[in-house]
């Protein structure tokens, strides 16, 4: 097998849900860091992924020319209840990801992010910040999701969730 294969297969993916993060600007939620789920790479079918992709879908309500600005970080620790959590990898640096159209608009969209897990402590979380840029009323919802790749074991289809 080579080493392509360990890290793309897909057929020997697996998801798992990261968190559900909502937002209300200047309120709730906003310019607040939001730490996921602690998720396992180990699978007992399929063994320790070795990379991941997080998506972070999400969905806000905007003001005419007002912007949902995200940033993402992950983490890895040796357990899940994250002893010796340290950030692992490079962060999606904010950025605009939506702008409120003509009179306000829902904007919806997905960020997929890639990650390489192959020297990552057992378990993952993801740390994203939402940050709406008006000072009240627009909303957003946002949701992590892992799909890890790269297990030695095959064939594996299956969520953890």
């Amino acid at each position: 097998m080579n080493r392509a294969d360990i890290h793309n297969g897909g057929f020997r993916c697996r998801s798992a849900f990261g968190d559900s993060i909502a937002a209300t600007a200047g309120g709730a939620g906003d310019a607040t860091e939001a730490n996921g789920n602690w998720v396992s790479r180990d699978d007992a079918t399929s063994g320790m992924a070795v990379s991941a992709k997080l998506i972070i879908a999400y969905a806000a309500t905007l003001a005419e020319d007002e912007t949902l600005s995200i940033d993402v970080n992950i983490q890895d620790a040796s357990n899940s209840g994250g002893t010796g959590a340290a950030d692992y990898g490079a962060a999606y640096e904010a950025t605009d990801v939506a702008t409120g159209g003509t009179g306000g608009t829902t904007e919806e969209g997905t960020i997929e992010l890639d990650f390489d897990l192959s020297s990552a402590n057992e378990f993952v979380r993801s740390q994203v910040t939402p940050d709406l840029s008006a000072a009240d009323t627009d909303t957003a919802t946002l949701t992590a999701t892992w799909v890890f790749f790269g297990a030695p074991q095959q064939p594996m289809s299956k969520s953890v969730i």
